[in-house]
């Protein structure tokens, strides 16, 4: 499934559902000069096939895919990876604690270890880096925010309707992505913030936000 998520005058998001885990991958163009950033090739060339035909009418002139980011390393998130890198020529990045997990499962080279705060984009789009460590030590969100229009957050396993994501139940691993989910997004990001999950449908931080003590409580 493909689908078109948001259009402003500046930036096209388009989502593709792929897989049995139902792994959301993320395409966002630039309206203005057609370049393309993906978020995580997760497992099915096909489907990234169609997603970015169905995104050459969001740009003006051929679009090119020129950059890949992973949220994360977890197999489901970067099985197509490799494929679309060599398909396409662009470069790959991802959360610099877990590049080397992702060089050793995919066999590519990651262009860029990325930390909190670090600006990534292509021409006419940038967004920031989110360190959202806990789920995997080097797990990500990427935030991008146009004036007048809602900041969308693309988390990856971090942060979900309903809470934040897996920790395996191991307190430190919960307690450092509660806090930094906390610290980074809620407490800096409005309650029109619209969060894109790595599976799933999206949610806003204003309807997650009352929940943050359950979550803290429950310990997952």
């Amino acid at each position: 499934m493909e689908a078109l998520l948001a259009a402003t005058p500046v930036l096209t998001v388009r989502v593709a559902s792929v897989s049995d885990m139902d792994n959301n991958v993320y395409l966002l163009t630039s309206s203005v000069t057609g370049h393309q950033l993906l978020i995580d090739a997760a497992d099915d060339p096909v489907a990234i096939g169609r997603l970015l035909g169905l995104a050459a009418s969001d740009a003006p002139g051929p679009p090119r895919l020129s950059l890949i980011v992973t949220t994360h390393s977890h197999r489901d998130h970067i099985r197509a990876l490799a494929p679309l890198v060599q398909a396409t020529g662009a470069a790959a990045l991802a959360g610099k604690d877990d590049v080397a997990a992702i060089e050793n499962q995919t066999g590519i080279s990651i262009a860029r270890g990325l930390e909190h705060g670090d600006i990534v984009g292509v021409p006419g789009l940038t967004l920031k880096v989110i360190g959202l460590r806990g789920h995997t030590p080097g797990s990500i969100a990427l935030a991008y925010q146009e004036d007048g229009q809602p900041a969308h957050l693309f988390t990856g396993d971090s942060l979900f309707p309903g809470g934040v994501g897996n920790t395996d139940r191991d307190p430190g691993r919960f307690n450092r992505l509660m806090a930094d989910v906390t610290e980074r997004v809620f407490d800096l990001y409005p309650d029109d913030a619209i969060v894109h999950p790595g599976h799933g449908a999206p949610t806003t931080l204003g309807a997650e936000r009352p929940h943050l003590d359950e979550w803290r409580e429950r310990g997952w």
